[in-house]
């Protein structure tokens, strides 16, 4: 019924397009000058709507169209790493917020004097998993560090993740129950009345594999118990999803571990401003609105680039 409903949506926008078009030929043919600006508008507004769908086009994935679970980690780099994944996480956050997509933090752990240092976030609507995973990798900063006496430039690293929701009825993605390993903690928290009194933290070990996942954003157990599922569904299936890349590179040759020093992306700060996409080469000056969420340019940049190479 979930595929019927998002084929049904698909067929109804570009209907919507088609009678569009068909409208705004009828009324150019007219010849009517009134209408030059109105129609001018109006066929911005459509070659807008088109761009947008061709990019989508390239999200072909059998997951591409759902939900995305969002990881940031901080690396190297200290309280630096930890204040850079803050930074992340807002740019993330204001991203999701501008294409209308809802957040939920599903677990986030607080660094020891600023920052943190991991938090997994679940975005919810149309294609955020397929736009998502153009940032999974690292990401580097650079900057004159406010955690510094001497003000000297700093380089911090922070991983990226993302995961599918990978829907519960997915039957390539097998969990057994004997396999879970399942402890529940106490909840850290900011003190005073943030502490949780009871213990509602999971921790899953999944032992074939030896992925372990946690949760303890939520105060109930099962809440947290149901998200960290959540979690591991989209590991495993991450995991599946490389083995199955590892053999075509075999052929290919392109396989690349993601993995420190193979940053992805670098935010400038100092001594110049610039963001620059490593496996693109594209690249703005407009570092501030970037971090404020506005990278859709560096997405669909990465996606298109993508695509050309296939």
């Amino acid at each position: 019924m979930r595929k019927i409903s998002s084929l049904q949506e698909e067929i109804e926008t570009w209907n919507s397009i088609s009678t569009k078009t068909k409208d705004l030929l009828d009324l150019a043919k007219t010849g009517d000058e009134s209408f030059r600006v109105e129609l001018l508008q109006e066929i911005n507004q459509l070659k807008q709507k088109l761009d947008s769908l061709e990019l989508t086009t390239l999200l072909s994935g059998p997951y591409d169209k759902g939900n995305a679970l969002l990881s940031i980690n901080a690396g190297a780099g200290g309280t630096d790493a930890q204040d850079w994944a803050v930074m992340l996480m807002r740019m993330y956050l204001r991203w999701a917020e501008k294409n209308k997509y809802s957040s939920e933090v599903i677990n986030k752990s607080d660094g020891e004097e600023a920052g943190i240092k991991s938090i997994t976030i679940l975005i919810e609507g149309s294609y955020a998993y397929g736009y998502l995973r153009a940032e999974k990798g690292v990401h580097r900063l650079v900057r004159l560090s406010p955690f510094d006496a001497a003000h000297r430039r700093h380089t911090s690293f922070v991983q990226v993740e993302v995961l599918p929701e990978v829907a519960a009825e997915d039957p390539s993605i097998i969990i057994k129950p004997d396999d879970l390993l399942i402890d529940i903690y106490k909840s850290s928290g900011a003190g005073g009345q943030n502490v949780q009194k009871n213990a509602t933290a999971i921790r899953i070990t999944h032992r074939p594999t030896g992925i372990v996942v946690s949760c303890q954003n939520e105060r109930s157990q099962l809440q947290n118990k149901e998200n960290a599922i959540k979690v591991l569904r989209g590991r495993l299936y991450e995991l599946k999803l490389s083995e199955h890349e590892k053999q075509i590179s075999k052929f290919r040759g392109e396989y690349q571990k993601a993995e420190w020093g193979n940053q992805i992306r670098s935010y400038i700060l100092h001594p110049y401003r610039m963001v620059k996409d490593h496996r693109t080469e594209y690249e703005t000056g407009n570092i501030d609105a970037v971090l404020d969420g506005d990278i859709n340019a560096l997405i669909e940049t990465y996606l298109q680039s993508k695509n050309r190479k296939k």
